[in-house]
């Protein structure tokens, strides 16, 4: 597949465009070779990743958290300069999807989490924030089991004041304790995400809401899985292989 058509292909289903405002660019960030035949999904483009890709002889590269964030020094120094000369080198191409990869209503880390916990999607509090219900009451015990289950990790919990039992919930994957004052307005039961901030707590214990750090990385696979799939399905040639880089947070 050519490299630039791979590109149009994934902006057009997750429709790029709409995220222009997203925090880093989406879409094809450092080109490589014109044909891509063998491709390496993962969470994040960190050093590991990369290595992992040249040991794969991959093509190409995709990823939910690229390079090039709006918030970060431009400059490439350091661990910018070895990741780049790494891709460059070996005429890797990498791709990235941010947003577009967290709120697809198909693809998307916030969706894909709501299945995963087997959550009933009864709609948004916010593009970021999903809401919706169990189809049983859950204690919060019940809930840290099923998710390090599912996720193969122990979520962080803070619940001293919330209710004995969980039904309604929200959620937002990745660094979605910024949205967790939006979400209390919803009569919920308990907060997921994938980080926790020391305000957090604050607002748990006040609001009498259960809250749940599942982790950022955790949280945040299973988007980039589906793409690959999806990408598999358009074409049965590639040959797509999701690594995952472990990381605690």
């Amino acid at each position: 597949m050519n490299n630039f058509f791979l590109e149009k292909l994934v902006n057009d289903k997750l429709n790029s465009k709409k995220y222009v405002k997203d925090f880093s660019p989406n879409g094809l960030q450092v080109e490589g070779k014109s044909e891509i035949k063998k491709i390496i999904t993962g969470v994040t483009a960190c050093q590991k990743l990369l290595n992992q890709a040249i040991k794969y002889n991959a093509d190409a590269i995709i990823v939910h958290h690229g390079y090039f964030w709006k918030n970060q020094d431009q400059k490439i120094l350091g661990m910018y300069k070895k990741r780049l000369k790494t891709l460059l080198s070996h005429d890797i191409n990498l791709y990235s999807w941010h947003l577009p990869l967290d709120i697809n209503s198909e693809f998307g880390n916030n969706v894909q989490l709501g299945k995963l916990l087997n959550i009933s999607i009864q709609g948004k509090i916010s593009q970021y924030v999903l809401f919706g219900q169990f189809n049983r009451f859950h204690t919060a015990e019940s809930l840290k089991n099923i998710i390090e289950k599912k996720l193969k990790r122990k979520p962080f919990h803070y619940g001293q004041t919330g209710p004995k039992y969980i039904k309604n919930i929200a959620w937002c994957t990745g660094k979605g304790q910024n949205f967790f004052n939006q979400a209390i307005t919803s009569n919920i039961d308990a907060y997921l995400t994938g980080e926790v901030s020391e305000e957090t707590i604050h607002i748990a214990e006040e609001n009498n809401i259960h809250f749940f750090s599942l982790g950022h990385h955790a949280t945040e696979k299973s988007g980039i899985k589906k793409l690959g799939q999806w990408l598999y399905q358009k074409d049965n040639s590639l040959i797509i292989t999701f690594i995952d880089i472990h990381n605690p947070i």
